[in-house]
């Protein structure tokens, strides 16, 4: 009899994570019934989840009537930020290169499909904020980021991923193939990738991965608006100091 429980169990933690993914991934608080609708949870389930969340500080109710995460929510992502201690050690050089390019700089990791950020940087002169920060995304398959990060796993880890991109890309992964098999190609040669519009039709990037001292695999963008960050630009005064960068903050890791 006790199986039954424990997958009872398993599915209320499943449903409870998946109600404050939906939280998290809303640009403002959600009410009751726009949770119900998003999760597909049934609403007395859902009123008992939230209830629990609630209580146990992972969800606060704001305007009477909305959900939006709690400070323990903000606690678990501190702890999640503060096993990257590589951040740190990188975060003065990628600032140098946000100033260099005059461009935001995003530090991220792997996050099933998408490159998850866990540091950004702005250069002092930007006019324009980005709407990039820390816990945004960032296709693998279309960004600079998620691109040089493809570029840099090992070859049995790639294939896996590639596979999964095929399938979540249905009937366009012929042209997202021959994207990213480009994408390949041009890191081979210039040790970067480069993003013109893919990734948002207003954004041109170069990415290049950047490997910690535990072994650990990052992804770098450089980017901003394509009006103030022309291709030719991009290649030819951010490429070069965008390698510098990268080879300074390795060597200083042991790794150069």
């Amino acid at each position: 009899m006790a199986e039954p429980v424990v997958k009872d169990e398993v599915s209320a933690l499943g449903r409870g994570l998946a109600l404050l993914r939906t939280v998290a991934d809303a640009v403002e608080p959600l009410t009751h019934r726009a949770l119900s609708e998003r999760t597909g949870i049934p609403k007395a389930t859902l009123t008992r989840l939230a209830a629990t969340l609630q209580s146990t500080g992972f969800l606060r109710v704001v305007g009477g009537d909305r959900y939006a995460l709690g400070p323990a929510a903000l606690h678990l992502g501190n702890a999640y930020l503060r096993g990257f201690d590589f951040r740190q050690q990188a975060r003065l050089h990628l600032a140098e290169l946000a100033e260099a390019a005059g461009a935001n700089v995003h530090l991220g990791v792997r996050d099933g499909l998408d490159i998850l950020l866990i540091d950004t940087l702005r250069p002092q002169s930007a006019l324009i904020l980005s709407r990039m920060d820390v816990g945004s995304r960032m296709a693998i398959a279309t960004s600079a980021a998620g691109r040089a990060y493809l570029a840099a796993v090992p070859p049995p880890e790639r294939r896996l991923l590639l596979d999964e991109i095929r399938v979540a890309s249905g009937s366009d992964w012929p042209q997202v193939q021959a994207r990213l098999d480009a994408a390949l190609a041009e890191h081979a040669e210039v040790g970067y990738c480069s993003s013109f519009g893919e990734w948002h039709p207003d954004i041109h990037a170069l990415g290049f991965p950047l490997h910690g001292p535990r072994g650990e695999l990052f992804a770098v963008s450089v980017g901003g608006p394509a009006y103030k960050l022309p291709r030719e630009m991009l290649l030819q005064r951010v490429g070069p100091k965008l390698l510098q960068v990268r080879r300074s903050i390795e060597r200083e890791a042991g790794l150069g």
